[in-house]
């Protein structure tokens, strides 16, 4: 029985596409997708990992505290974590992660289709040389988009060099509309490209939302956020990519012009110190809650009326986005940022400002306070928008794409490139 042969009868015994996933490591937003995705009937999933975060591992990245996530990261999908042999292992960085058993494990196991999330650490590469040694249908699903700037002779080595190797992957799992044009500029095939969108678990953050609602007044008093306020809510990490002192900036320019203005600042980081030096120097209407885990970030969101998001072009995507719009919150987002040409629609989902222009980013707020009854409507718009971008139709979208490559190697099987 040739290769072809046994590889199509195993196939039809299992009724089941025997799928891998290789992940830096565990992440919060990524899990529910993995197990959305182990536990559809005719998919066989395994998940590995090259490095295991524990509690200081945060503290030394830029969370700037030590903790661990609370909720499940592991269940629902089977998962392993192989043996990162790098010197000083971590998952910045490219040789961070070196797990050179994933060659042999994808070699052995001859998957149907086998996901990587982008290419920027070493694991990534082992796995996607072994992929194209062995003739494994390989599939990638990252953010990375073209607004990103480099000197010329930088941005030439990359044109030549990703122009070599995007177009050799046998899918794109496309997260949104900035990432379909960068794999189009270097070179992929549009028939080649499923939408599997960035998506975070819509339903557990409003649900959470929706429990939370009724103790509203409550959870602003806790924060000390005056009755009548509109409040305005930066998430996550506070580092200069996130450019928080625009945010505190912004809001320091619309208070002299609205007293109605509340800012929050959820997240920790190296630049909190200087931003509340900041607002205590200026006394301006803000408060820092700290870092906030998966389970307490519903409270922020049903205390805030808007998200802003100032971050620069180093964010490809911006999954708060994602949270807020489930959380039936509009968002005020930068154009910089990787999820403005998918999730804001001016006027109804939100509102975009050019990155860094702190005056223009003003004056949007002031609308939003000025006007309530469009500020609520552009949140229930941002809620239909984002039930579009759910773990299920990531899951559909990565579906096709095993569905599309495994057909199209049973022609050709296991043709090393």
């Amino acid at each position: 029985m040739d290769d072809k042969t046994k590889r199509s009868y195993k196939m039809a015994k299992t009724d089941k596409y025997r799928v891998g996933i290789i992940a830096t490591h565990p992440i919060q937003y990524y899990a529910p997708w993995y197990r959305a995705l182990a536990n559809r009937p005719e998919v066989k999933l395994k998940v590995f990992y090259c490095h295991h975060q524990g509690p200081e591992d945060h503290a030394r990245s830029e969370f700037g505290i030590p903790f661990a996530w609370d909720i499940p990261l592991f269940d629902g999908y089977e998962h392993v974590f192989l043996r990162n042999v790098a010197r000083h292992p971590a998952v910045f960085g490219f040789f961070g992660c070196d797990t050179p058993d994933i060659m042999r494990i994808i070699y052995e196991k001859r998957f149907d289709a086998f996901i990587t999330h982008g290419w920027r650490t070493k694991s990534n590469w082992q796995a996607i040389d072994a992929c194209w040694r062995s003739g494994t249908p390989i599939l990638v699903r990252g953010d990375s988009y073209l607004l990103a700037r480099h000197i010329f002779l930088k941005q030439w080595m990359k044109y030549i060099t990703h122009r070599w190797f995007i177009p050799k992957f046998d899918a794109y799992l496309v997260v949104g509309k900035r990432a379909r044009d960068y794999y189009l500029y270097y070179g992929a095939q549009e028939k080649k490209m499923f939408f599997a969108p960035h998506t975070v678990d819509n339903d557990f953050f409003a649900a959470h939302k929706a429990a939370f609602q009724p103790e509203r007044e409550n959870i602003r008093n806790i924060w000390k956020i005056p009755k009548g306020s509109v409040v305005f809510l930066f998430a996550g990490k506070i580092v200069p990519k996130k450019r928080p002192h625009d945010f505190i900036n912004a809001i320091k320019m619309t208070y002299n012009r609205c007293r109605q203005i509340f800012g929050l600042v959820v997240g920790d980081g190296y630049f909190r110190n200087s931003l509340e030096r900041k607002v205590k120097k200026y006394n301006l209407p803000v408060v820092f809650t700290g870092f906030l885990n998966q389970s307490d970030m519903p409270k922020a969101y049903t205390a805030a009326d808007v998200l802003v998001l100032p971050s620069d072009a180093v964010e490809t995507w911006g999954l708060v986005v994602n949270e807020a719009m489930a959380c039936a919150l509009p968002a005020i987002v930068s154009n910089k940022a990787g999820c403005t040409s998918d999730l804001i629609i001016s006027g109804e989902t939100g509102e975009e400002f050019r990155c860094g222009d702190t005056r223009q980013l003003s004056g949007i707020m002031e609308r939003f306070i000025l006007d309530p009854e469009k500020r609520e409507n552009m949140g229930k718009k941002a809620k239909e928008l984002i039930d579009r971008y759910s773990i299920a139709a990531s899951v559909d979208g990565a579906l096709q794409a095993i569905k599309y490559v495994t057909g199209k190697r049973r022609e050709e099987p296991f043709a090393g490139r």
